[in-house]
């Protein structure tokens, strides 16, 4: 049989003669006319070089060709009825306006590439990110989906855990060529540590793990994540930050695998009423799929 003149409508009539035993009951299943459905029996065993039905009084009898072949026949259906979902959602979901939300680390370092796959997958998408720390966003409206570290508490809000991302302690070769590698977490006391201005999460985290530092310990701080990123990425100290970042950073490696730092969940938002929308449906859809991939470590 030549493949590439193979016409999928004759697998569709063969199909609907099997499961009808009779050209009669297949054509009122398809809505079509039997002299049509009996063309495309008689061309498919044409190109096959076998016969698939024996005609009797009161309808036809598969041959045993024609139960050879049932299977593979009902997997093309399965294929084709997939494939037409398919295309239909894509077209539901071809063109539209999506604004996204998400920290400042994030859509530095985590969504540029999610995004850039996102257009290839769906350029008449067009997508607005707005980096910021401010949690609001999404219920002022001014954003369509967000991505948070914090789980939403709003009601009006449809929220789906993606991953929890692990913190890591970190430093550039450079810096600990200076100044040495910590061994167990009581040797961070000694090296130069990079820290929050006013934000006191890492003390907090700290003193929880039975490590008391005080502000004072932090030679560097700022409360601006990507400048702190940057800091330690530069070897100006030993840092906390997400393990993902670290493929962005050459020469930053983790440290104190011993040292369990809380990690940090990862939460993907939507309005209620917004969901609804199948472009916003198809992002929220593609990003639930695609950060959890770009968070692996």
């Amino acid at each position: 049989m030549d493949t590439e003149a193979f016409d999928w409508a004759l697998v569709r009539s063969f199909l609907a003669v099997l499961d009808a035993g009779s050209l009669m009951g297949a054509a009122r299943k398809l809505g079509a006319r039997q002299p049509t459905l009996s063309r495309h029996i008689a061309e498919l065993e044409t190109q096959l070089g076998a016969p698939l039905f024996e005609r009797t009084g009161r309808g036809v009898v598969p041959t045993a060709n024609a139960l050879a072949i049932a299977d593979a026949a009902r997997q093309m259906a399965d294929g084709a009825i997939a494939l037409g979902r398919l295309l239909a959602g894509r077209r539901d979901a071809t063109t539209g306006s999506v604004r996204i939300t998400t920290s400042e680390v994030a859509a530095v370092w985590l969504m540029p590439a999610v995004l850039a796959t996102l257009a290839a997958e769906e350029p008449g998408i067009q997508i607005e990110l707005v980096a910021s720390n401010a949690l609001s966003n999404l219920l002022r409206r001014e954003a369509d989906i967000a991505l948070r570290m914090v789980r939403p508490a709003q009601g009006s809000l449809i929220a789906r855990k993606l991953a929890d991302i692990p913190i890591v302690a970190a430093a550039h070769d450079d810096y600990l060529a200076r100044a040495g590698t910590p061994r167990q977490p009581a040797d961070l006391l000694q090296h130069r540590l990079v820290g929050y201005d006013r934000d006191e999460t890492v003390i907090r985290g700290f003193a929880a793990l039975g490590l008391p530092l005080t502000r004072e310990h932090f030679a560097l701080r700022t409360d601006d994540q990507v400048a702190y990123g940057r800091l330690v990425a530069a070897g100006a100290g030993i840092g906390f930050v997400a393990a993902y970042n670290l493929r962005h950073w050459p020469g930053v490696r983790p440290l104190l695998p011993m040292l369990r730092i809380a990690p940090l969940p990862c939460w993907l938002a939507v309005h209620r009423e917004i969901r609804g929308s199948k472009v916003v449906r198809r992002v929220y859809d593609f990003l639930a799929e695609a950060i959890p991939r770009g968070l692996a470590v």
